[in-house]
């Protein structure tokens, strides 16, 4: 699998948070996997890199929520669409808790997720909110 392709799981699998209490994502998780290994065959390897990237971030919400709500003025993560929500938040993580991931690349890919999953704005609105954490 590519990392492109990791990553689309990882929203994916971030996504259904909101969907899902904390003590259903375990289950939710294990679901998710099943229904990739039919579709994609992902090996051993990118079956970790996605479960635990997608822990890590999820351990992570409670900090980055408040820095998107503090960057994105006027639209509280409370109000911001779930797609674009989840976008954000997997990349905020990449760009601040991620050292493997270069900044750009971080940006560069949720404006790929956002014009795949997203809106007709989500693309420049991602691009918005994350520019605030750039640099």
């Amino acid at each position: 699998m590519k990392r492109r392709e990791q990553r689309e799981c990882i929203f994916q699998l971030l996504f259904q948070v909101e969907f899902n209490g904390q003590e259903e994502m375990p289950d939710q998780a294990k679901l998710f996997m099943e229904d990739l290994k039919e579709e994609h065959e992902p090996n051993a390897r990118d079956e970790s890199y996605i479960l635990e990237k997608y822990a890590r971030i999820a351990e992570k919400l409670p900090e980055i929520d408040p820095m998107l709500d503090s960057a994105s003025k006027g639209w509280k993560t409370s109000r911001m669409g779930k797609v674009e929500l989840t976008i954000l938040r997997l990349a905020v993580y990449e760009m601040k808790f991620d050292e493997d991931i270069p900044e750009k690349v971080a940006i560069n890919e949720a404006i790929e997720l956002a014009k795949k999953f997203g809106g007709d704005d989500a693309p420049s609105f991602v691009n918005g909110v994350l520019a605030k954490f750039a640099g």
